[in-house]
């Protein structure tokens, strides 16, 4: 039986159980009950959540696990069952687990889909968006020729071919709304990674000591096209820093359509389906990640221009 995931995030609420049955409720009244046993999955990523201590009893007792999330909407702390089963600990065994073959090959793929994806947000008649697509045909296992950077390089030469951009973690105006929409996406991986059962420290690639999230800065590579795109249409509206307005553009993308295989649906969704399919890769089923992919966008980008700033 497939477990189910409860997120607690848009209202608050508190936490109680009954005859083994997870209580929700808000103003005294339980607007929701679901059996432990079904329960893999509980995150909680409201500020004014409440728990009785039986229910966190009952959800370990019944080999669910806990996330917390803190202000930045980021897992902050793991409750987990100290029992002698659990998908999470063994999720957790199949990831430390990973050949560095096979990490080596899931990070081919994530960068070959993200510079394919930093393609698509140019006109199609663009001779740098040929490059980059050639680029991505040359990734080898592991990326040792750094193709991600080279093909980083070109990209941001022509993400505004109307005038000179250059990508600055500290800079304001549209590397603010970059930053912004980068932090909700990561936010949104981490927390996918989570429900899967994954430890978003134990990264591919990605390897710091201090940062806690590096499977999911792996993970989101291939995203992050699809925050520039936005990024680059609110600028363009005239959101030239993170206005409320400006927020809410880029946290409407978490429920925009994108397409995996033959099928489309909303990225937060999908994003499960995404860590869903790199614990298959962890367990040996499969030894390819489903990426979503947003097709829209790089209409706006002229030919005329774009040439302009071809790259050799």
């Amino acid at each position: 039986m497939i477990k189910r995931t409860v997120e607690i995030s848009r209202e608050a609420a508190h936490l109680a159980v009954q005859h083994q049955q997870l209580l929700i409720k808000r103003d005294g009244q339980t607007v929701g009950s679901i059996p432990c046993e079904d329960i893999g999955i509980v995150l909680v990523d409201h500020p004014g959540a409440t728990y009785s201590h039986a229910a966190l009893v009952a959800l370990a007792e019944s080999d669910a696990a806990l996330v917390v999330c803190g202000h930045n909407h980021l897992p902050v702390a793991l409750l987990l069952p100290l029992a002698d089963h659990s998908q999470v600990v063994w999720r957790i065994n199949e990831q430390l687990g990973a050949s560095k073959p096979l990490q080596k090959q899931l990070w081919k793929q994530l960068i070959q889909a993200k510079i394919r994806a930093q393609a698509r947000n140019l006109n199609a008649n663009c001779p740098a968006r040929s490059k980059l697509l050639d680029l991505a045909r040359q990734v080898r296992s592991g990326d040792p020729s750094n193709l991600e950077a080279q093909a980083a390089r070109v990209y941001w030469q022509h993400y505004r071919p109307d005038e000179f951009f250059r990508r600055d973690t500290n800079g304001e105006g549209l590397n603010s709304l970059l930053n912004y929409g980068y932090a909700v996406l990561r936010a949104a991986v981490a927390r996918a990674l989570v429900a899967a059962g994954l430890m978003p420290a134990l990264g591919l690639h990605h390897s710091n000591r201090s940062n806690a999230f590096c499977l999911a800065d792996d993970v989101m590579e291939p995203l992050r096209p699809l925050v520039d795109i936005r990024a680059r249409d609110l600028f363009v509206q005239g959101y030239d820093e993170v206005t409320p307005e400006a927020k809410a553009g880029l946290l409407t993308l978490l429920a925009e359509p994108v397409q995996m295989g033959n099928e489309t649906g909303p990225l937060m969704v999908n994003l499960h389906r995404l860590a869903a399919s790199l614990v298959k890769c962890f367990q040996g089923e499969a030894k390819n990640l489903e990426i979503p992919t947003y097709l829209a966008g790089g209409d706006e980008v002229g030919d005329e221009e774009c040439s302009r700033h071809a790259p050799p």
